[in-house]
C-alpha cells in the first residue's frame, strides 16, 4: 500500500487545535550560524518557540553547511546561500502542495521540483548600482502526478500555491529584518 504524502487528519487536528487556541499558531524558528573560515559557515537549529515555550529538543538537532563554489571564491563544502533559499522554497512548496492536495482529496503519486535562482553579480559586487544585489528571478518547475486527479486539478493546485506557501510569501513580500550587533 502506498504511503500518502501527508496525513490529512493530522492537518485537520492541528487546524482545530490552533482554531481553539490561536496562540498556538505563533511559532518562532531559530538557528545559530557561525563562520568556519573562508566563505563557509555552519548553521544549527535552535529551539522551536511556541506559545512562549521553548522546545529545546530541536536545539542543535540539524545542521547545514554554507559555502560558495570555487568559481565564486569558496571551497564548495556546502550549498551556497542562494541554494539554501531555493531549498527553503522547495521544502515549503512540498509541504504546502502535499497538504493542499490532501485537503482536496487528491492522492499524489509524485512530487518533484526543479528550482533556479538568477542573480547578476554586478549588483552584489558593487560594479553596477542599477542592478539589485539579490535575485533577479526565481523559477520553479513542478512535476506532480496523481492517478485520481486531472491535469486541470493539479494546475489549480499550482495556481493556489503562492497564496498558501509561507516561504513564498516571505520572499515575495517585504518582511521586517532587524540586524544588530550584540
Amino acid at each position: 500500500m502506498k504511503k500518502p504524502f501527508v496525513d490529512i487528519n493530522a492537518i485537520r487536528e492541528t487546524q482545530e487545535a490552533v482554531r481553539k487556541q490561536p496562540e498556538l499558531g505563533k511559532v518562532t524558528f531559530k538557528i545559530n550560524g557561525k563562520a568556519t573560515g573562508g566563505l563557509a559557515a555552519v548553521s544549527q537549529t535552535g529551539p522551536l518557540l511556541q506559545n512562549g515555550q521553548a522546545d529545546e529538543a530541536r536545539n542543535g538537532k540539524s545542521s547545514l553547511i554554507s559555502d560558495e563554489p570555487v568559481a565564486l571564491l569558496g571551497t564548495d563544502t556546502g550549498m551556497n546561500p542562494a541554494e539554501h533559499v531555493l531549498h527553503a522554497l522547495a521544502g515549503c512548496y512540498t509541504v504546502t502542495l502535499a497538504a493542499m492536495a490532501a485537503s482536496k482529496g487528491i492522492d499524489l503519486n509524485e512530487l518533484e521540483l526543479d528550482l533556479s535562482f538568477d542573480i547578476d553579480l554586478n549588483g552584489f559586487l558593487g560594479l553596477d548600482k542599477s542592478v539589485r544585489k539579490g535575485a533577479q528571478a526565481i523559477k520553479v518547475d513542478v512535476k506532480m502526478s496523481s492517478d485520481a486527479a486531472s491535469r486541470a486539478q493539479l494546475e489549480e493546485l499550482i495556481r493556489e500555491l503562492p497564496n498558501n506557501s509561507p516561504i513564498h510569501d516571505t520572499l515575495a513580500n517585504p518582511v521586517k529584518i532587524a540586524t544588530r550587533l550584540v
